[in-house]
């Protein structure tokens, strides 16, 4: 196995796959072999790809928009630079091009060659993934190379239709991996941020995306919890600095967005409360029939995540899944001509507020609902298989009772899985025996519906801590769990 380089930070698993794929030879059939890499803008896919293909001594080539008789130029020239043998002739195409590769990378130790970028070629040659399905086939130039072929993009959308339905590389790939954000806690190290109330706050607006700690802030991280609204003002409502104009890129950059007011107008519908189909239609002035599309491309552009209702099937609502665009959406957009003339901190002044509670609270909520996904059975008493979100109706009171945090174990032959917890979040209100109150009855009504409820714990997840009353009786039952920002983050 291929050593990790230290100046990669995190990313074992991710390294360990590519490493695996690239080395793969006794145990691996005689012939090229193909992967697929792909994650959202700035998660450091090109920095591992090319970090992989140094220490392997692989090609690394990234494409670029060009024409097709430009890139095949480039093309030629990087496998020239990397096998240090001339061309006979430039490449006619890419059919030209990719036998060419293949009849390079033959001997008894496997190549890797990386082409980054991917997207850029296939959008002016729109054959080339059939190219290299055939070249990949029984009869294709592939059959007697060793190389480890890795197409590498950001367009989601593109990358996923690689290998989707009848797609010419549908089961050709025996790498398919895709570079997430840092999870909170390897965010948090990454940013190196000690204080959990401060790694929540940063989070919320940057995430766990790599590129946002030092190319785009030029390594300035808030001091400290004081230090965390000047930062704000310095680094992300900064005209003069990269992150400002982050969040319009990232749209701007997906080329399956036409219509980018549209798509604007559908984030802030979801930035700023509003989750569910009908409340985004509302919000834009739209029949919801007219939004399912923008909503699906944004979904496989993976900007927006579905997430269903646990105990309303059926039911769903959608949550952006890059924080800055959410913070863009919620605090900068609508104030954008007074943060291009440098008033950031006037308008952080006043923003703040609505930060905390529209953005931050809900954006807890997620963190606290991964911490139960990636929790060990004895947190809750059993293996956490599901967690989500839902709302529980309560017909005597006509109310209803919203739930943060469910956590489900696995199903159990036919039957489905055990009630493990009901939680409820509060980012900037101290938690009581009001909150658990509401559980209680959450848990009463599940029970009456036929859910396995006998050993759920009730659970609190509290930003702002909890009341004297409700640590006492934490302390004597054993089916009530609170959880701090210490343990959310793995701290003492």
């Amino acid at each position: 196995m291929v050593p990790k380089p230290e100046r990669i930070f995190d990313r074992v698993r991710e390294w360990q796959g590519l490493a695996s794929f690239a080395s793969a030879g006794a145990h691996v059939e005689r012939g090229a072999t193909l992967g697929i890499v792909s994650g959202r803008r700035r998660q450091g896919k090109s920095y591992l790809l090319q970090a992989l293909a140094e220490e392997t001594g692989g090609m690394y080539f990234a494409a670029t928009e060009a024409t097709e008789a430009e890139s095949l130029r480039l093309f030629g020239d990087a496998l020239v630079r990397h096998t240090r043998e001339v061309l006979d002739r430039p490449f006619r195409d890419w059919n030209d091009a990719v036998a060419e590769l293949f009849r390079r990378s033959r001997g008894d130790r496997p190549t890797l060659v990386v082409v980054d970028e991917f997207p850029f070629l296939s959008r002016v040659t729109p054959s080339l993934p059939s190219i290299i399905q055939r070249e990949l086939g029984p009869g294709g130039s592939g059959r007697d190379s060793s190389a480890r072929l890795v197409l590498c993009g950001s367009a989601m959308a593109v990358m996923g239709g690689l290998l989707a339905g009848q797609a010419p590389l549908r089961g050709r790939a025996g790498l398919e991996l895709v570079v997430q954000p840092f999870g909170y806690r390897d965010a948090a190290r990454f940013w190196g941020l000690a204080d959990p109330r401060l790694a929540v706050l940063v989070h919320s607006i940057v995430g766990g995306t790599p590129a946002y700690r030092y190319e785009f802030t030029q390594g300035d991280a808030p001091a400290g919890l004081d230090d965390f609204d000047s930062w704000v003002v310095r680094s992300v409502l900064n005209p003069q600095k990269p992150l400002f104009r982050e969040a319009r890129y990232l749209l701007a950059e997906e080329s399956d967005i036409r219509d980018p007011a549209l798509y604007h107008s559908v984030l802030a519908a979801i930035a700023t409360g509003n989750t569910t189909n009908g409340g985004i239609a509302s919000y834009i002035g739209r029949r919801s029939d007219q939004i399912t599309h923008p909503l699906n491309v944004l979904e496989d552009c993976a900007l927006v995540t579905r997430e269903p209702d646990v105990f309303r099937p059926g039911r769903s609502r959608y949550r952006i899944v890059e924080p800055l665009i959410t913070f863009y959406e919620g605090v900068m957009r609508r104030r954008w001509p007074e943060l291009e003339a440098y008033r950031g901190e006037t308008v952080w002044g006043s923003a703040r507020e609505t930060f905390l509670a529209q953005i931050v609270g809900p954006h807890f909520e997620a963190l606290c609902r991964a911490f139960a996904q990636d929790a060990d059975e004895e947190v809750y008493g059993g293996f956490p298989a599901t967690v989500g979100a839902g709302v529980v109706n309560d017909p005597e009171n006509r109310t209803q009772i919203e739930i943060d945090v469910a956590v489900f174990s696995p199903p159990d032959g036919g039957r489905s899985g055990r009630l493990l917890s009901l939680g409820e979040v509060k980012w900037g209100e101290t938690m009581s025996r009001h909150h658990v109150a509401r559980l209680a009855r959450a848990r009463d009504l599940l029970a009456a519906k036929g859910y396995d409820t006998r050993a759920t714990t009730l659970a609190c997840y509290g930003g702002a801590g909890f009341t004297e009353e409700l640590r006492a009786s934490a302390a004597s039952d054993a089916g009530l769990r609170l959880v701090g920002l210490n343990e959310i983050y793995g701290v003492g």
